[in-house]
């Protein structure tokens, strides 16, 4: 069976095992959106990962879901990721940089514009703004003129990804966000060539996959998917027949990987593997769900067929992960209350595993 502690070829890059650290929003960022020395220190501090994948990062202002959150659209933002870059590969790691633009799930207290999306339909709950929870505004609906030019910006970030020294990017095409809109049957009620028929549905995640492949190549270019997840209050309909037709454009698309939650039944789930011939990164439990994952689940997949494992929240609180699942010592809890208060604490204060004499 395959080993979580084999070494993987992952295009040009060999990852020493089959862990990854999973995206997660932690809201450090420094105002204007820029990476910080704390951040640094953080993704070091997990860089025995296969392989990293940040938290998500906005690749244009009105892209950006939450406040505190960092993003790639500006010189100054890109070089402010160059130290984390650096940071991850002196400590021998790898990592991909999250793309992920909000679309509804904003607010203009956080971007000081109105939130779009493919209609003029609100998210479910409250979105975070620099002043607290706020009901999720309604957003305003693309013109089918102007959804290029968003489907591009993941593009150009992936580029200014690339030039701060990041191995690839992951596509944020999950969880509610603007991706997972487009491929809602409720988030996206539009009639022209961006909705309805599945066909018309996956276009602008393909289009956003294409002008990231463009723009760095196939071999950095990831995607992160959650199949008939309900997230933020979306629906999918005809989920099996939906991301089938999707893979099959992402696999002519030759991408890096697809990353996939298990936010539906382990049968679909399987049958999707079927249908995607590459790199499958599997995150095995419901993201923000009661379980975390663990060494058993990531097992589990690996004799199912995935390729690699990420793991979400048990990397906040063991920077060591990887050497605690393959050694068997117990995963350490994490602080809830501090996913999302800033600073230091809850960050950068959970220790390595110490070992007795």
């Amino acid at each position: 069976m395959t080993s979580l502690f084999q070494r993987y070829d992952l295009g040009a890059l060999t990852l020493p095992n089959r862990v990854v650290m999973a995206p997660m929003t932690r809201v450090r960022a420094a105002a204007g959106g820029l990476a910080t020395p704390s951040m640094a220190t953080y993704y070091a501090q997990r860089a025995s990962a296969g392989l990293i994948v940040t938290e998500g990062v906005q690749p244009s202002l009105i892209g950006q879901s939450n406040p505190g959150t960092p993003g790639l659209h500006t010189d100054e933002q890109q070089a402010s990721w160059r130290p984390v870059t650096d940071a991850v590969h002196a400590n021998g790691g790898r990592i991909f940089a999250q793309l992920m633009h909000g679309g509804r799930v904003s607010h203009p207290d956080t971007t000081g514009t109105r939130p779009v999306g493919p209609s003029a339909v609100a998210a479910v709950g409250d979105v975070f703004t620099p002043t607290g929870p706020r009901p999720a505004p309604v957003p305003r609906a693309l013109e089918t003129a102007e959804i290029p030019e968003h489907a591009r910006s993941y593009g150009d970030a992936a580029r200014r990804a690339v030039d701060a020294g990041f191995d690839g990017v992951e596509l944020h095409g999950a969880n509610g966000y603007l991706i997972s809109q487009f491929l809602s049957s409720n988030a996206n009620l539009r009639t022209d060539g961006y909705g309805g028929s599945v066909a018309h549905r996956i276009r602008f995640a393909v289009e956003a996959v294409s002008a990231t492949v463009e723009a760095v190549g196939a071999a950095r270019t990831g995607i992160r998917l959650s199949p008939g997840g309900t997230f933020w209050g979306v629906e999918e309909k005809e989920v099996t027949e939906l991301y089938t037709a999707l893979l099959g454009e992402l696999a002519r698309l030759d991408v890096a990987y697809v990353h996939i939650e298990a936010t539906t039944d382990e049968e679909v789930l399987l049958e999707l593997r079927r249908a995607w011939p590459g790199t499958l990164v599997m995150n095995p439990v419901l993201p923000m769900g009661p379980k975390q994952t663990g060494r058993s689940d990531a097992d589990h997949w690996l004799g199912l067929g995935a390729d690699l494992i990420s793991f979400g929240r048990a990397f906040i609180a063991n920077p060591d992960l990887v050497e605690r699942l393959r050694t068997g010592v117990p995963i350490a809890p994490v602080d809830e209350a501090t996913y999302y208060q800033g600073g230091d604490a809850g960050y950068l204060t959970y220790p390595a595993h110490q070992y007795s004499a």
